[in-house]
C-alpha cells in the first residue's frame, strides 16, 4: 500500500518486549518498520528451555509427528533416532521450495517477529538458540529472503523452512534494501533480483549477523509449524485498513458538510437504538469532527424543495462503515490471539503433556480477512457515491461537476472515473473470498487449506485500491467546500484545505489525489 502507516514509537521508547503473551499489533508494526528492536523476556525464554527438556524426554519414550516419523503422507514412516537431526535438515532443504518475488523486508520482519514471540510462548520444544537468532536478527537490520508463494494457510511451510536455512548458514542474509548482507555458507541460493522485490527500511546492519544456529533433533518442524507469515501479511495489512477506516471518518464529515447534510442520521439516540459498537463509532466520530450535538434537533417541516432526509452515501454511512471498523476490530483480535500462542503441531501444554492437533489450520484468519475485504468493499462504495453526489447542483447547489471556468469546463468530473476504476479493483479482491479456496495435498491426508496468505494480500490489495476512492472523495469534498459561500471552520476542513492544491481550473488532477492520499494518515490522527 503507498500510504505510509508507520506507528512512531513513545518517546524515548525503542524497545518492543516479547514474552510469548503481550505481543500488541502497534508493537509488531514498530519492528516491522525497524523503529524498534526486540527485547526477550528472561522467564519467557527460560520457558522454551524447559519445554526443550521436556520435550527431550517425551520423544525418548515414543513417536512424535516431524521428529521420529516423517510429515504429511509419510506420517507412519519411522526415523531412526540416530538420524533424527539429518531428517530435520532434510526436512528444511525440501521444504524451501517457495518460488515468485521475494517480499518486502517489512513483511519479513514482521514474520521474525511473530515467529520468535511464538516460540516463546513454549509449546515447540525448540531449542532456545533460535529464538535468539531470531530477535538477533531483528536487531541487527537483516532479514532472509522468502518467495511469495508456497503455503496454503496450514502453516508457512516454505517461508518458515527458507528462514531456518538461513539461520544455519545456507542461504544469505538480506539487508534493508534486499542486497546479500554477506556471502551464503554453503548450499544452493536462488534469489531472483532481491533489489526489485524488497522494500527499503533502512539498513540498521553493521556488518554483524547472528552466528548460526545448531541444528538439533525435533528442531525442523518446531520452527516449520507457524502461520507466522500469514499472520505478518494480516497485520500489516490490518494495521494499513485501521488507518484508513479512521481517515474515512473525516472524508466523510467533510462530504457531509459539503452538501448541508442532516446530522438525524448521525444522532446518538439512533445508534443506542441499535448498538453495534462500529456504527456508533462512525457517527460518533462525524459529530466530533463537525461539531455536531449528540442530540441535533430536527428542525421541523423543511422549506419549500428542500430534502427531508440524504442519499445512502451519507444517511446510511454510519451503518455501512461502522461494519468496516467491526470488521477491523475483529481482525486486530484474531491476529493478537495468534502471535501470542502456541500452534505448533504437536504441541506442548504447561504441564508437559504432548497432543497432535490441528491448530495450524488458519480458518480463523482467512475468514477474518475475507470479512473485511468485503466490509471494506461496501464503504468503498458509498465513498464513490458521495463523490458522485458532490457533482450534482440539485444536491450541493454547487455548479455541476465543481466547475470555476468557462461553461462547458469538466471540473472534478474525471475523478468519478478514476475512483470507479479504483472500485473495481477492489471488488475483484473481495469478489472471491480466499477461504472459499479447496485444495487435496499429500496424497489425500491434508484434503482442506486455510488460504489465509493469499486472502491477506487481497486485503493489501483491496486496501490500496480504497485509499485511492477516498483520496478522489477528499479532492472533490474540499474543492466543494471551498465553492460555498462560507467555507466550513473545522480543523479537518483547515487541514485538508492547507494541503490540497488551490485552483479551480480545468487541470490535470493527478497530483491532487496523490497529495489527498499522503494525507489520509493525518486525518485517521485527528
Amino acid at each position: 500500500m503507498d500510504v505510509p502507516t508507520r506507528v512512531p514509537p513513545p518517546p524515548g521508547d525503542t524497545r518492543v518486549p516479547l514474552d510469548g503473551r503481550g505481543l500488541t499489533l502497534p508493537a509488531l508494526v514498530r519492528l516491522a518498520d525497524a523503529t524498534a528492536v526486540p527485547a526477550v523476556d528472561p522467564g519467557a525464554l527460560d520457558r522454551v528451555r524447559r519445554a526443550r527438556e521436556t520435550a527431550d524426554r517425551l520423544a525418548a519414550t515414543g513417536r512424535w509427528y516431524g521428529r521420529g516419523t516423517g510429515v504429511g503422507a509419510h506420517r507412519s514412516v519411522a526415523v531412526d533416532p540416530a538420524d533424527e537431526t539429518g531428517h530435520g535438515l532434510r526436512l528444511l532443504r525440501s521444504h524451501a521450495g517457495g518460488a515468485g518475488a521475494l517480499l518486502p523486508a517489512r513483511t519479513v520482519r514482521a514474520m521474525l517477529a511473530i515467529r520468535a514471540n511464538q516460540l516463546l510462548a513454549a509449546g515447540s520444544g525448540i531449542h532456545p538458540s533460535f529464538v535468539t537468532a531470531l530477535t538477533d536478527a531483528l536487531r541487527l537490520g537483516v532479514h532472509p529472503a522468502v518467495n511469495e508463494y508456497g503455503a496454503v494457510g496450514t502453516g508457512d511451510l516454505t517461508a518458515l523452512a527458507q528462514t531456518a536455512l538461513t539461520l544455519l548458514g545456507e542461504r544469505p542474509w538480506l539487508t534493508g534494501d534486499g542486497s546479500p548482507a554477506a556471502p551464503a555458507g554453503t548450499g544452493e541460493v536462488d534469489l531472483p533480483h532481491p533489489r526489485a522485490h524488497a522494500e527499503v527500511d533502512g539498513d540498521r546492519s553493521s556488518g554483524e549477523l547472528p552466528a548460526p544456529v545448531t541444528l538439533r533433533a525435533g528442531d525442523a518442524l518446531a520452527l516449520l509449524s507457524s502461520n507466522a507469515l500469514a499472520l505478518a501479511q494480516a497485520a500489516l495489512a490490518g494495521h494499513e485498513t485501521e488507518v484508513l477506516l479512521r481517515a474515512t471518518h473525516a472524508v466523510a464529515a467533510l462530504s457531509l458538510a459539503a452538501v448541508s447534510g442532516s446530522p438525524e442520521a448521525y444522532a446518538a439516540p439512533v445508534h443506542a437504538l441499535r448498538p453495534y459498537p462500529g456504527p456508533a463509532r462512525a457517527a460518533a466520530e462525524v459529530r466530533r469532527l463537525l461539531g455536531l450535538s449528540d442530540e441535533p434537533v430536527a428542525p421541523g417541516p423543511p422549506p419549500t424543495g428542500r430534502r427531508i432526509q440524504d442519499p445512502y452515501g451519507f444517511r446510511a454511512f454510519p451503518q455501512v462503515h461502522g461494519a468496516a471498523l467491526d470488521a477491523s476490530a475483529a481482525l486486530r483480535r484474531i491476529v493478537e490471539v495468534e502471535i501470542n500462542c502456541p500452534t505448533e503441531n504437536p504441541v506442548l501444554t504447561p504441564d508437559g503433556r504432548l497432543y497432535h492437533h490441528g491448530g495450524f489450520f488458519a480458518a480463523p484468519l482467512a475468514l477474518a480477512l475475507d470479512g473485511l475485504n468485503l466490509a471494506l468493499l461496501k464503504t468503498a462504495q458509498l465513498s464513490a457515491a458521495r463523490l458522485s453526489a458532490l457533482s450534482r447542483p440539485g444536491l450541493t447547489g454547487l455548479p455541476a461537476f465543481l466547475t470555476a471556468g468557462p461553461p462547458g469546463s469538466s471540473g472534478t468530473m474525471i475523478l468519478e472515473y478514476t475512483a470507479n476504476s479504483a472500485l473495481a479493483e477492489l471488488r475483484s479482491s473481495a469478489a472471491a473470498p480466499a477461504s472459499a479456496g479447496h485444495a487435496v495435498l499429500s496424497h489425500g491426508l491434508e484434503e482442506a487449506a486455510g488460504f489465509a496468505g493469499q486472502a491477506a494480500r487481497q486485503t493489501s490489495r483491496a486496501g490500496a485500491a480504497y485509499a485511492t476512492v477516498l483520496a478522489c472523495e477528499l479532492v472533490v469534498a474540499v474543492r466543494a467546500l471551498r465553492l460555498r459561500p462560507v467555507p466550513s471552520a473545522t480543523p479537518v476542513f483547515t487541514l485538508a484545505a492547507s494541503a490540497l492544491p488551490t485552483g479551480l481550473e480545468d487541470r490535470p488532477l493527478t497530483g491532487d489525489i496523490a497529495t489527498a492520499a499522503q494525507l489520509l494518515p493525518r486525518l485517521a490522527e485527528l
